[in-house]
């Protein structure tokens, strides 16, 4: 019987870890790799196919200079494209307010989206894609993410 138990504890624990595969991304900080593959599943839910490896991004979290930039896109012509999230930020910032940095920096180098300033009567910011300069606030969080992730990724 001890032994049946320990079969089935041990069937168990391999089941869950490969319901929980880590997803590997190449030239990019361990520490994205988790939103990195929320945000393919997140596509693919919207019928969307992403595969981060192949657009050859280069991903780190780091210090940015500049006053107010929480993290940045930036397009090479001759190499990949380079997404830098700021270290501070990453240390303060809750899990959701992560999740929708990175996915709106994703949002430019991946799906070359470029900034939407729309926002509703309310002062609501219409997209995660908005600059962070216009006159709304962004109100990212479990009641309205999946609005704001069906913009993100069907511009609805």
């Amino acid at each position: 019987m001890k032994q049946l138990m320990i079969l089935l504890f041990s069937v168990a624990i391999i089941s869950c870890a490969k319901d929980q595969e880590l997803r590997i991304f190449d030239n990019t900080d361990s520490e994205l790799w988790d939103y990195y593959a929320a945000f393919e599943d997140e596509a693919l839910k919207r019928g969307i196919e992403i595969d981060l490896n192949s657009h050859q991004l280069t991903s780190n979290i780091s210090n940015i200079s500049e006053d107010g930039v929480v993290g940045t896109c930036q397009f090479h012509f001759n190499n990949p494209n380079e997404i830098t999230i700021d270290q501070n930020f990453w240390n303060n910032a809750s899990e959701l307010i992560k999740e929708m940095v990175v996915f709106h920096e994703l949002g430019h180098c991946v799906l070359f989206r470029g900034h939407l300033e729309d926002f509703d009567n309310q002062g609501t910011c219409l997209s995660i894609m908005n600059s962070g300069l216009a006159e709304c606030r962004v109100r990212y969080n479990v009641n309205n993410r999946e609005a704001y992730l069906n913009e993100l990724f069907l511009a609805e």
